[in-house]
């Protein structure tokens, strides 16, 4: 089964700081955690900008992020872009060629094109998601990068039956990428996904081998697993859990002293959580 990436994720990509100009000739919808810049489609920016203050208020919640009083308000509200096509997107920003919106952490900025298909539904969620987490956990701390885009697809309800039934397909072909791999790739640098690359992978049935691997497809099982792990933790540990897991991270702690503090009768370290998720996935591949 080939998966491409259109069918598995949104593909958005998180940024501390991107150089962007937005010279267009922008139109302005003000609420009360976001702005939205638009040129032409303005009840498409009406809906973006209800949306977003629904997505804020559930993915804050789902957080637990400690509200207050100026937290994404007046001038720190969120600026919301959307560029009148895919191209101008791509010129303005240099994100790579798969990418279909970003999130500037920095600037609190995201950035996209208007696409009706998805873009209420799976990207707007997914980067809000992104800067509502960086927000909670902050860059201090040891924070993988796939902790992060796996928040962020989790937001995306819609997908949540098809995540798990693709984490059980490349299960089945044993093409999952070992967690330590995970740990060290920044999927943000992945340009050329003409390339091959070579990779540790993690076999259900054995220790890890190398596995080459092309480059939309890498994408694909970074993405994959990112939201699998994360959806792993959270259906189940429990949010609760989750929360102190993040809360860890943002207060300093390495990732093996967060697992094991937030999980401490179930997941010491990163080793005993790839192997706890990989059994989940064999479990749910058996039923």
């Amino acid at each position: 089964m080939r998966l491409s990436i259109a069918l598995l994720l949104t593909a958005c990509l998180f940024g501390l700081s991107v150089k962007t100009s937005h010279s267009q000739d922008w139109q302005e919808l003000k609420g009360e955690h976001f702005l939205v810049y638009f040129t032409d489609g303005g009840n498409f920016a009406k809906d973006v900008l209800g949306e977003s203050e629904n997505y804020y208020r559930r993915i804050a919640s789902d957080l637990g992020y400690p509200r207050y009083s100026n937290f994404w308000t007046w001038d720190n509200r969120v600026k919301i872009y959307i560029y009148p096509d895919r191209e101008s997107f791509l010129k303005v920003t240099g994100q790579a060629g798969w990418s279909e919106g970003m999130a500037d952490y920095k600037k609190k900025e995201i950035v996209s094109y208007a696409w009706k298909e998805g873009f209420l539904e799976s990207l707007l969620p997914h980067e809000i998601a992104h800067l509502v987490f960086r927000d909670f956990v902050g860059f201090k701390g040891e924070v993988p990068l796939w902790l992060d885009e796996g928040v962020a697809q989790w937001t995306e309800e819609a997908k949540r039956s098809a995540y798990k039934a693709m984490s059980k397909a490349y299960l089945g072909k044993n093409t999952l990428l070992s967690l330590e791999d995970m740990m060290k790739l920044d999927i943000r640098n992945l340009n050329e996904t003409a390339r091959i690359h070579i990779r540790s992978i993690r076999p259900k049935d054995s220790d890890r081998v190398i596995l080459f691997i092309g480059g939309e497809e890498l994408v694909n099982a970074y993405y994959l697993q990112a939201v699998s792990i994360v959806g792993f933790l959270i259906e189940k540990y429990g949010a609760g859990s989750f929360t102190d897991f993040c809360r860890e991270l943002r207060d300093g702690k390495s990732m093996q002293e967060a697992l094991s503090r937030a999980y401490p009768a179930s997941i010491r370290g990163i080793d005993e959580l790839e192997e706890k998720w990989l059994s989940y996935l064999q479990e749910g591949e058996n039923r």
